[in-house]
């Protein structure tokens, strides 16, 4: 197997992974004390992972190229993790899967807003703390 194909598969597994984790540990309800708890991070942990073999399975398809378009990406990632949160936990807001519809969307927003700021090795980060420094 082609050595930059697995590590595209890496990356792409490693930001679905970190991406709707950060998502569901933001919109899950409580106070900040649940954020530090086993259990949140267990539940958000399995969010991701399982939004991350999702994102893996189909990157063995046509739908890859999905993936190397940062709006494409970015609603993918939306949809896969409202499906990863339902399939991994119940509901805590009530009603049709509110929580993993939100937990979709704001995992969707960190992938568009990651796919401004590191892109390219990270070169808007970089200009910006070199602005910051004075360079």
């Amino acid at each position: 197997m082609d050595s930059r194909r697995m590590a595209f598969r890496a990356k792409l597994f490693a930001q679905r992974v970190w991406q709707p984790t950060s998502a569901c540990l933001t919109c899950m309800p409580g106070h900040f004390a649940n954020v530090v708890s086993l259990p949140h991070w267990e539940i958000a942990l399995r969010t991701g992972l399982l939004t991350g073999a999702i994102v893996v399975l189909l990157s063995f398809t046509r739908f890859v190229g999905v993936f190397r378009n940062r709006y494409g990406n970015a609603a993918v990632v939306a949809g896969f993790t409202a499906i990863g949160d339902a399939l991994a936990h119940p509901d805590h807001y009530g009603s049709f899967h509110r929580e993993a519809l939100v937990t979709g969307l704001i995992s969707g927003l960190l992938a568009l807003a990651a796919s401004f700021v590191l892109e390219d090795r990270a070169r808007r980060l970089r200009s910006a703390w070199a602005r910051l420094r004075g360079n």
